[in-house]
């Protein structure tokens, strides 16, 4: 039975403790180490893209084959680009197989996962950083004890002790530690930003490369199935004596050559299936995917383009590269703080009871010490892990510059190639009409008599060329579009979630 605390007994000075832990903490207000500031751009960053300036506007192409993606589309400065970017081509299957992919594709949830694990392991760091340690220990066990002269005794000894220990951050080394580990998640977040923006961006090419695919695959079997009724004339002139042999054997290797192109593309095209299935999450046997077919995207008639100002603070790349130079800037500061003295208040509180067959024997013990720790020598280890974090800094700054300079080439890159493919449209529609119109005039020359059939061969040829061209040159107004919404940002900005990420 254990007996009541005494009313004598004074308790340990606890709260004398605790009142001097937080003087300590208020104490602990400086951090050595540079103090992190967001990057600042040069002047040039200022100026437009691309060195010569832009049309705001692009050229129309019209012909029979051009379809919606021969429309002009106009830049707009300085208009934010939409979250949802990927709704401006107005295809709800498109709309339809992103979610899906956003939702269950593997490497967007390891990206997550990795940010969840950077999350929680800054807020480990500051459990252990802003609070003081606190431990309880109970012990039990029974002991034997034997006196000269006199019988072995067995008793009792029960015990409960509660410790509170704190490091001092006098120099700020924890807090920067700290600092580092926000960082580490900062970088994590705007990876995981890049992740979610480079899914989008690969399912969209890929559905556009889907649909020009399955345009040169359409082009080439129209184009198969007219050199064929090409070859039964040709065959039926040889019988009649009209023409040599040699004119159905020319026409049957064109046929032949043209039939050799199926394959790849059928291969090529079952194999996008393939990647989409896998960028939608699924196996590529499970089936139930869209098809795509570039008549059914539509093309942005307006491209909302970020002022050159607001770039470094919308592509994730970009902040992703500066969360590393803040905690590259961090650990110089760490480095710094492990050169000076460490200081660590414990106390401690418990009680010890010693259970006789005849009584209950109780004490209560208490502590409070205080311990620093200065580095004396260690042969210069502290000072070369400061230098070393002081180079470490050094180059993720070259990197962040290197990240920014990439992103400007990425946004120009693409608006010089959202005024060619408008002018490469334009030229292969009026080529393809020629090519067209040259086929049927030395098709009727040919029945008639009037051209060889060489002529006929070419004017089929350079026709087949101009089909797949135009389809080519369809394909690549949509993926560039793409490519200048993904290297604007993507507008993850604009998101409710993001609200506020953008500018911090």
């Amino acid at each position: 039975m254990h007996s009541k605390p005494h009313p004598s007994r004074k308790r340990p000075p606890l709260r004398q403790v605790a009142v001097g832990l937080a003087v300590a903490l208020a104490l602990a207000g400086c951090a050595v180490g540079p103090d992190f500031k967001t990057p600042v751009l040069p002047k040039a960053a200022d100026a437009p893209y691309t060195e010569t300036a832009l049309p705001t506007e692009t050229v129309n192409a019209h012909g029979d084959h051009v379809g919606p993606a021969g429309v002009g589309q106009r830049l707009v400065n300085g208009q934010d680009l939409p979250a949802e970017w990927w709704k401006l081509f107005r295809s709800e299957p498109l709309d339809q197989l992103i979610r899906a992919a956003l939702e269950h594709n593997p490497t967007l949830d390891a990206a997550q996962a990795a940010l969840r694990q950077a999350q929680e392991n800054y807020n480990a760091a500051a459990g252990t950083t802003y609070f003081p340690s606190v431990n309880a220990q109970l012990g039990g066990g029974r002991q034997r004890a034997i006196l000269s002269g006199s019988t072995p005794n067995e008793f009792n000894v029960y015990s409960g002790t509660i410790g509170v220990s704190y490091t001092l951050d006098l120099f700020g080394g924890e807090r920067r530690q700290l600092e580092s580990l926000m960082a580490a998640a900062d970088y994590q977040r705007f990876q995981t930003e890049a992740a979610y923006q480079t899914l989008i961006g690969n399912v969209v090419t890929t559905a556009v490369q889907e649909a020009a695919l399955r345009g040169q695959l359409e082009a080439t079997r129209e184009l198969l199935k007219a050199q064929e009724t090409q070859l039964r004339i040709a065959e039926k002139q040889v019988e009649l004596g009209a023409h040599p042999r040699a004119a159905a054997l020319t026409q049957g290797t064109l046929v032949a050559q043209t039939r050799a192109q199926l394959p790849p593309l059928e291969k090529a095209l079952a194999q996008t299936r393939h990647q989409l299935a896998v960028l939608a999450g699924r196996f590529p046997g499970e089936g139930g995917l869209p098809e795509f077919h570039l008549d059914t995207l539509r093309l942005p008639t307006e491209l909302p383009v970020s002022l050159p100002s607001e770039l470094a603070r919308q592509r994730p790349d970009i902040r992703a590269s500066e969360a590393l130079l803040h905690q590259a800037s961090a650990q110089v500061g760490v480095a710094t703080a492990n050169q000076y003295p460490q200081i660590t208040l414990s106390g401690n509180y418990g009680t010890q009871h010693t259970v006789l067959p005849a009584m209950d024997i109780g004490n209560t013990l208490w502590g409070v010490t205080a311990g620093l720790t200065q580095p004396l020598f260690n042969g210069g280890a502290l000072s070369a892990k400061r230098r070393a974090a002081e180079a470490a800094y050094q180059q993720a700054e070259a990197q962040y510059r290197a990240t920014v300079l990439k992103a400007f080439q990425n946004v120009a890159d693409s608006l010089r190639a959202i005024d060619a493919d408008a002018l490469a449209l334009k030229a292969q529609a009026d080529a393809e009409a020629k090519a067209r119109e040259s086929l049927e005039v030395n098709t009727r020359q040919y029945k008639l008599g009037g051209i060889s059939y060489l002529a006929l061969l070419d004017a089929q040829r350079s026709y087949q060329q101009a089909r797949i061209g135009l389809i080519q040159a369809q394909a690549a107004r949509y993926a560039d579009t793409a490519a200048l919404f993904l290297a604007l940002g993507g507008g993850w900005w604009n998101h409710p979630a993001a609200a506020g990420q953008a500018g911090g």
